[in-house]
């Protein structure tokens, strides 16, 4: 792979690094300064003409560096002479603001998807965005990468029978009776209505949870609402023990509070987002890496190879 450069940028190093072990390629000499009033530079540290970047970075928190760092990375290769230019995002940051819920608000989505083909981005190598239809807003290539092979294999590990799958919502349904059909297990659902942002109520569980083992699946748990809702319910009618499973962990605002204070036993999620250093301390909560799952992405995508196996 000598056509090959990994760069990374500052969100999520720990990740950047086990990607780069599995692929047997160091990361790519870079630096990231910063102005007194916040203003980010890049420099890119050795020659990168006619050669094929992917460059790591989530957009997670602090959302709006993370991006600007990407896109400014992004512009310092095609500037460079770069061949094509792969952007590996993690975690999309923006991802659920993904249409109109109301009048003279903006799609985000398609703006973060927009600014990132101007500024010269050729792919995108993506997991478990929030809506699906984000692949659209982008006119170029996006491999949108399922956790699900490395969840379903922590949770066959961990647990044997009498199991439910939860879904949190209604508009997780899909994906828990997913994960439900590949375990052999029941599903249930909760629910829930939302007053606003970030405030969840869980109502009702549809589906039998009554003394089994149930197992909460979602994409992200942001302030753990939705979370310590639906765990509380479940308990309540009659689960044995309820652990969730989530690709990314945003964790912010009350979330570990709300998390140590919940009925949950236990909440594992992918190293899509480094944890905060007060995730890190909570006993409930579990890291799984997917460092070989974009690592392989990234080698199919260089070689030329089909990435289709990768998406079940």
């Amino acid at each position: 792979m000598n056509g090959l450069s990994i760069f990374a940028g500052n969100s999520n190093l720990p990740l950047a690094g086990k990607i780069s072990e599995y692929l047997s390629k160091p990361l790519g000499r870079m630096k990231v300064n910063r102005f007194s009033d916040g203003e980010i530079q890049v420099e890119i540290h050795e020659n990168v003409r006619r050669q094929e970047i992917y460059v790591i970075q989530s957009t997670s928190y602090p959302v709006n560096d993370n991006l600007v760092e990407l896109l400014l990375l992004i512009d310092a290769f095609k500037r460079s002479s770069a061949s094509k230019i792969t952007a590996v995002i993690p975690y999309f940051g923006y991802s659920r603001q993904d249409k109109k819920v109301s009048p003279r608000v903006p799609i985000s989505a398609k703006l973060v998807a927009d600014l990132l083909e101007c500024t010269g981005v050729h792919r995108v190598i993506t997991m478990d965005l929030h809506a699906g239809q984000i692949q659209g807003f982008f006119n170029c290539p996006v491999d949108n990468l399922y956790s699900a092979p490395v969840i379903i294999d922590d949770i066959k590990t961990r647990f044997s029978e009498n199991l439910v799958v939860v879904s949190p919502d209604a508009g997780g349904v899909e994906r828990a009776r997913a994960y439900a059909k590949r375990i052999h297990a029941g599903l249930a659902i909760v629910d829930k209505r939302r007053s606003a942002p970030n405030q969840a109520k869980a109502m009702a569980i549809i589906g039998d949870v009554q003394d089994k083992i149930a197992i909460i699946i979602d994409d992200m748990v942001d302030t753990a609402g939705t979370l310590a809702e639906a765990s509380g319910v479940i308990v309540e009618n009659g689960a044995k023990a309820v652990h969730a499973y989530c690709t990314h962990p945003v964790l912010s605002g009350p979330a570990i509070d709300r998390i140590n204070k919940s009925s949950l036993s236990s909440l594992v999620a992918t190293d899509t987002i480094s944890l905060s250093e007060e995730a890190k301390q909570c006993d409930k909560i579990k890291t799984l890496s997917i460092a070989k799952l974009v690592g392989e992405a990234i080698m199919r995508s260089y070689r030329g190879d089909s990435v289709n196996s990768l998406f079940v």
